[in-house]
């Protein structure tokens, strides 16, 4: 059982040319380098899979008694990141103390990619769920407000799950079926083509996409 995926750092986007002078919006991430902190296994937790750390400085105080005992277990550096992945079927075992680096991927493999998306504060319909507003002008005083939110006779109540103004971002999200189209193994660098989710230093998750069904 090998990991299929790698923890990095959002460092921001850029583009690059193809042969024919096509133009290619990619991101770069920092792709590890991670180490396998833990092992989960079928017989002692029910699935397989392996706990990765993405290896960078931080101080000893700002991990807790718990984590750090954790980390002296697997003879690892305290980490800031940490995040299970799941396996997939390989000739080679995964093994506490492994190291997973951006030469586990190779060039035109597709990837999901999940974040934590940039924070909004508290946003209105409008921006928070493309409410169409009303008239600019002519004495309109409806313009950005959210209209009915439910009916007096029927039903007499809000339904569940209506759309209202409230905090917007800084939820997970998964960026699908993303294709690798460059990497730096002596960097450890991945470019991925389109956006990913989160602000330029905010940690990510690289998996490989699932194959279609």
């Amino acid at each position: 059982m090998a990991v299929n995926g790698i923890l990095g750092i959002k460092l921001g986007m850029t583009q690059i040319y193809t042969e024919d002078g096509t133009a290619i919006p990619c991101t770069v991430v920092q792709a590890g380098p991670c180490v396998v902190v833990q092992r989960r296994s079928m017989e002692t937790d029910g699935y397989e899979a392996a706990q990765l750390g993405l290896v960078e400085f931080i101080k000893p105080q700002r991990v807790n008694k718990a984590m750090t005992g954790h980390f002296k277990k697997a003879d690892a550096a305290p980490m800031r990141f940490v995040r299970e992945i799941r396996l997939e079927e390989s000739e080679k075992e995964t093994k506490v103390g492994d190291r997973v680096l951006a030469e586990h991927f190779k060039l035109g493999e597709v990837v999901d990619v999940c974040g934590i998306s940039k924070g909004k504060g508290f946003q209105g319909g409008v921006k928070r769920w493309h409410y169409r507003g009303g008239d600019a002008s002519h004495g309109s005083m409806f313009h950005r407000a959210p209209g009915s939110i439910g009916g007096s006779s029927f039903p007499s109540r809000v339904w569940p799950g209506q759309h209202m103004p409230g905090h917007m971002g800084h939820e997970r999200v998964t960026v699908k079926n993303l294709e690798v189209v460059k990497v730096d193994a002596e960097e450890n660098l991945l470019l991925v083509r389109g956006a990913i989710p989160g602000p330029n230093g905010g940690y990510v998750m690289i998996r490989r996409a699932r194959p279609a069904a």
